[in-house]
């Protein structure tokens, strides 16, 4: 009973935290918490592959924009928003699993350039099918007949569900018999071949959970900004920004991925008011630090200090 308690008290003060932000906080900081949930996410949902798997995936980036796009296309030839934003969700995670069986024979570095090929891939074919997507011209969606605080509002309110859910969504695989099961293959796959687990059915599951809020997300992003372009929705950054994420948090925990959203998102706000010339280069440079020393993650910081306070309490 305690151990349940500790596992769902941080979930509940992350989400009162944040259904704060709209009664107390401006539009801006509504926008950077709406930013947070949607890291979160992103992050999360890496954490279910790389994490837990230990399989570097760079294919967040491919299954943003395949979210973005399915749900822009679905709602360009009338179908409401909700339903399109779960099918593309839905779309998705098959289209991963295919992807799946298809390169997660590979192992390493080998696997991350399959996976960072993916979007390249996929966004020369939104490129090319210009009457479909729009090609480079983009892709317009329609406007919720919301004012503008109520359409901030209700995107926040989205990004901050689909987090939960995905919290909740980690929380079950990791103690599920999937969990275990991805734990053994990131420990020594082969070992755990010959002790029988299905490494490919497993990894290939992991795979398709990690892309499913992906989707999901990229498409609430494509309805939240009214309008999206393949170098926008398909920027290899979306790849990259989750596992720095989950690197800084902490690979494999529960809430390291949103502790490390939150102090990617601090830091990036922080260079970007401050560094703006050379931001991109402040901000990887902080990062490199921030890991090279704490190769566990805050989450294991925090956890190594709790018990010293506790003692000289």
């Amino acid at each position: 009973m305690k151990n349940r308690l500790l596992l769902i008290l941080p979930l509940l003060l992350f989400v009162a935290a944040l259904a704060l932000v709209p009664l107390f906080g401006n539009n801006y900081l509504l926008r950077l918490a709406t930013i947070m949930c949607m890291y979160a996410g992103l992050a999360l949902s890496w954490n279910i592959i790389g994490g837990m798997a230990g399989y570097p995936s760079f294919a967040t980036a491919a299954f943003f924009g395949l979210g973005a796009y399915v749900s822009g296309v679905l709602q360009s030839i009338g179908t409401p928003m909700v339903l399109a934003w779960f099918s593309a969700g839905l779309f998705t995670m098959i289209f991963a699993a295919l992807m799946g069986m298809a390169i997660l024979h590979l192992k390493g570095h080998y696997f991350a350039i399959a996976s960072l090929a993916i979007a390249e891939v996929l966004r020369e074919v939104v490129n090319s099918a210009g009457d479909l997507t729009g090609g480079g011209m983009g892709l317009n969606l329609p406007i919720l007949a919301l004012p503008v605080d109520a359409q901030a509002r209700f995107f926040f309110a989205v990004m901050l569900a689909m987090a939960v859910l995905l919290i909740v969504m980690n929380i079950v695989v990791s103690r599920s018999k999937l969990g275990f099961g991805l734990n053994c293959i990131n420990q020594n796959e082969d070992a755990a071949n010959i002790l029988g687990v299905n490494t490919t059915l497993y990894k290939v599951t992991a795979f398709a959970l990690s892309a499913v809020g992906v989707g999901i997300i990229g498409a609430i992003y494509a309805s939240w900004v009214h309008y999206i372009e393949p170098p926008d929705v398909f920027d290899i950054l979306y790849s990259v920004k989750p596992l720095v994420m989950v690197l800084l948090g902490g690979l494999g925990t529960i809430y390291g991925p949103v502790l490390g959203a939150f102090v990617y998102l601090a830091l990036e706000e922080l260079v970007w008011r401050n560094f703006l010339t050379v931001h991109a280069a402040v901000l990887g440079l902080l990062i490199v630090v921030l890991v090279l020393f704490l190769p566990n993650g805050l989450l294991a910081l925090i956890r190594e200090r709790l018990p010293k306070k506790e003692a000289r309490s």
